[in-house]
């Protein structure tokens, strides 16, 4: 994905509304955590069903930002999608949304035995990192996951989002999590999309609506 470069007419909208830009001046590492969402290699790895190419080029800024996220005293928490419990609270979204082929290649290839379910394996998790399993797109929505209470248990006002796919479950846990009263900072280089163009209106309407979006570099100018 090219540099995400904020348009000059959104920045001015967003300063109207909030009075200063970004809304995170500071972000405060014991009240935050990086959240990276389904850096799987069902999603990430060549040949997998849903891979996504862009997906592999934001790895190193991924890791990056764990390493400046942990050594400033935040949490760092791999969202994991599953197929278990998928069709008992997802039942309509495999049956309708999916045909019967990919609804099944999803369910099996999603199984948490299988190599698909696991992290892409140039990601560089550490002892003391956290691990949340999710069934729909967002994780914070009910019956998805418990990255809620994981979250509120620790304390945590602001939410840093990293992963793929951008419009779709990054996109989807960000706007939840704004709704929950947290505080949301979508990482423009350490996210990734099937296109540049989803890529660029997600993150968009996330500057607009949800939460501020920054590089890597700035996230960890602001820890």
């Amino acid at each position: 994905m090219p540099p995400y470069r904020i348009d000059e007419s959104i920045r001015q909208r967003v300063l109207r509304r909030q009075g200063r830009f970004p809304a995170h001046q500071r972000i405060d590492a014991r009240r935050a955590a990086l959240v990276v969402v389904d850096m799987q290699n069902y999603f990430v790895a060549e040949g997998h069903p849903g891979e996504i190419p862009a997906a592999r080029a934001i790895v190193a800024a991924i890791n990056r930002m764990a390493h400046a996220m942990r050594a400033a005293g935040g949490a760092v928490i791999w969202i994991q999608t599953t197929a278990s419990g998928a069709l008992e609270h997802w039942g309509n979204h495999h049956r309708h949304m999916l045909s019967q082929e990919r609804a099944a290649r999803r369910l099996a290839h999603l199984a948490e035995t299988h190599d698909s379910f696991r992290l892409y394996p140039e990601l560089q998790p550490r002892p003391g990192d956290l691990y949340v399993r999710k069934i729909k797109y967002s994780a914070l929505i009910p019956q998805s996951s418990d990255l809620e209470a994981l979250l509120r248990g620790r304390g945590v006002e602001s939410v840093l989002i990293a992963g793929t796919t951008t419009n779709v479950c990054c996109e989807s846990t960000a706007r939840d999590a704004m709704m929950l009263d947290f505080r949301v900072v979508v990482l423009s280089d350490a996210t990734a999309a099937a296109s540049v163009e989803e890529h660029v209106a997600s993150l968009n309407n996330i500057v607009l609506f949800f939460g501020d979006v920054m590089s890597v570099d700035e996230a960890i100018g602001r820890l």
